[in-house]
C-alpha cells in the first residue's frame, strides 16, 4: 500500500533559520516538526505519512524534509488520499508508538510486511467514502465536545485583567537576570519503579511518570507512590521534556526531580519554569545519545524576570502566564464558534 523514503542530509538545528520547508524529526513534541530550513535537502509530497523510530506517526499534508540522524522515514500511498482519509491511515499505525522505543527502534523493515484492516464496499475495494465521512463525523462530535466543555469549566472569558495587559505589554523590555538551574532547584533522581510492580499493585489515582514527551509523562495510574507532589520531573533519557506533578507519583529510571530551594511553585510558575527548560532541552539538542542528566541539568542557566533589586519577579511571571492562557482560550473560542457555525451551515443546507 505505500512506497517508503528516507531524507538525503542530515538537516541540524543550526540549518533552522525559519525558511523554505518544514523539517520532520523523531519526537511527539510539535507533531515532530523542528522547524523551518531552506537548506537544500530532498522535498517530501504533501499527503504523506511520517514515521519515526519512536513509533510517532504523523499524517503531512504539507510538502516538508526530514533529518536524518533520528531515523525517520515516510510512506506514500500508491494511490491518491485526501487529508481525512490520510488522517484515519495515519491512526492505524498509532499503535506503533507502544511497540517501539529508542531501546527498539521503529524502522521500514520491521513494519513492512505488517497488516492492516481498512473498511471495503460491497465491491471488496478499499472504501475511502467511508473513510472521509467517518472523520468528518469524529471532528464534528469533537466541536461539540470543546464547546460542552468550555462552557462546563467557564472558558468563556477571555477578557484581560490590567495585571495581565501590563505583562504582556512589558514582557520584550522587562528586565531579566540568568540564573543556574542548580542554585534555584534541587535536582535528584526518582525512586525507581517497574511498571510490573505497579501492575501487581493494581490501578489507582497516583500517575506513574516515564520518559515520555506527551500527556505529562504519564504512562498510567497505580495505587502506588514514591515522590511527593509540586516538583518538575524531566526525562534525562531521550528528549529531556520537562513536566509539572500536582499529585503525588512514582516514577520509571532515567526521571529526574526538581524541587524549589527557596520558593514554591504553583501551577502558573510551574509552567513558566517548563516553557524555559524546554526551550533549553531544544536548543542543548539532547537526545538519547547525549542524555539531559543530573549534572548538565543542574549547570543549565534561564532567565527570569526580576524585580528592580534583583528578586526574581514571581508575581510577573503569575500575570504573564495568565495572560498567555486567556489568549489561547480566546483563540480556541472563536475557533470553536467558528467551526460551530460552519457544521450548522452545512447541516441545514443537507436537510
Amino acid at each position: 500500500m505505500f512506497d517508503s523514503s528516507n531524507g538525503n542530509f542530515d538537516i541540524k538545528k543550526e540549518h533552522i533559520n525559519d525558511k523554505g520547508y518544514f523539517v520532520v524529526t523523531a519526537g511527539e513534541t510539535n507533531n515532530g516538526i523542528l522547524g523551518k530550513s531552506d537548506i537544500e535537502a530532498r522535498i517530501f509530497e504533501a499527503n504523506t505519512i511520517t514515521i519515526d523510530m519512536f513509533g510517532f506517526v504523523f499524517f503531512r499534508q504539507f510538502e516538508y524534509k526530514m533529518v536524518t540522524h533520528a531515523r525517520v522515514f515516510s510512506l506514500k500511498p500508491k494511490f491518491k488520499i485526501t487529508h481525512k482519509q490520510g488522517l484515519f491511515l495515519a491512526s492505524l499505525f498509532k499503535h506503533l508508538k507502544t511497540k517501539f522505543g529508542y531501546d527498539n527502534m521503529c524502522s521500514w523493515a520491521k513494519i513492512k510486511d505488517d497488516k492492516i484492516q481498512l473498511p471495503i464496499n460491497k465491491d471488496g475495494d478499499i472504501d475511502f467514502e467511508f473513510m472521509e465521512s467517518f472523520v468528518a463525523e469524529l471532528e464534528a462530535e469533537r466541536v461539540a465536545e470543546l464547546e460542552a466543555y468550555l462552557a462546563a469549566a467557564s472558558l468563556k472569558d477571555y477578557e484581560l485583567t490590567a495585571d495581565e495587559l501590563s505583562a504582556l505589554s512589558k514582557f520584550e523590555n522587562y528586565n531579566w537576570g540568568e540564573f543556574r538551574i542548580g542554585d534555584l532547584f534541587d535536582v535528584s533522581g526518582s525512586k525507581t519503579t517497574s511498571k510490573s510492580y505497579l501492575e501487581k499493585i493494581g490501578k489507582g489515582d497516583y500517575p506513574y511518570i516515564t520518559t515520555q514527551a506527551i500527556n505529562n509523562g504519564i504512562a498510567g495510574f497505580y495505587n502506588y507512590f514514591t515522590e511527593q507532589e509540586n516538583c518538575l520531573t524531566i526525562d534525562s533519557a531521550v528528549l529531556g521534556t520537562c513536566f509539572w506533578q500536582n499529585k503525588n507519583f512514582s516514577a520509571s529510571d532515567h526521571v529526574e526531580i526538581l524541587r524549589p530551594k527557596n520558593f514554591t511553585l504553583n501551577q502558573k510558575i510551574a509552567l513558566f519554569f517548563i516553557s524555559l527548560l524546554n526551550k533549553n532541552a531544544s536548543i542543548l539538542g539532547y537526545s538519547y545519545a547525549m542524555k539531559r542528566n543530573q549534572s548538565r541539568i543542574k549547570n543549565e542557566n534561564i532567565k527570569l524576570p526580576v524585580t528592580a533589586n534583583g528578586e526574581i519577579d514571581f508575581e510577573f511571571m503569575n500575570n504573564f502566564i495568565k495572560a498567555i492562557e486567556k489568549l489561547v482560550i480566546k483563540d480556541v473560542v472563536l475557533y470553536t464558534d467558528n467551526k460551530i457555525k460552519a457544521t450548522k451551515s452545512i447541516v441545514s443546507s443537507n436537510q
